[in-house]
């Protein structure tokens, strides 16, 4: 399952993301992790969920970053939820029709992979591809 949380910046979407990602460290059986352009966030997150942060590494491309979840994804064949903040931030050179591919990519990997992944997107809901509004939580 692929999900976005969509809107302006300031609305309190990471507040949102960070308590979503310590809810499931409670109840997963397998591994949490989050995935952010910095480590302000680091120690608001329950110790059992395992934090990336992604400022040292080239993420130019959507398909960039999508071999970079896969990386993580191949570390450990026991990650139920990857909770990922800032994409804005992470792919900055992202034209529409890349974005839509790269979420169709990552929704067949959460397939593939029975992974479940919640990103924040800083726009308006309403501003996103209509292909990309079937993800959109209200």
């Amino acid at each position: 399952m692929v999900q976005i949380l969509a809107g302006e910046k300031g609305v309190g979407k990471t507040k949102r993301l960070i308590t979503m990602a310590n809810e499931a460290s409670k109840e997963a059986n397998g591994c949490v992790v989050f995935v952010d352009d910095d480590s302000s966030h680091m120690y608001d997150l329950h110790y059992s969920v395992r934090f990336v942060d992604t400022p040292r590494f080239i993420m130019e491309s959507p398909q960039v970053f999508r071999g970079f979840v896969c990386g993580i994804l191949s570390q450990n064949s026991d990650i139920e939820k990857v909770y990922i903040d800032g994409l804005n931030n992470i792919t900055e050179k992202v034209d529409e029709k890349d974005f839509v591919s790269f979420i169709n990519e990552l929704d067949s990997i959460s397939k593939e992979t029975e992974t479940d992944f919640t990103m924040i997107i800083s726009c308006k809901g309403e501003d996103l591809p209509s292909e990309i509004q079937p993800y959109i939580v209200k």
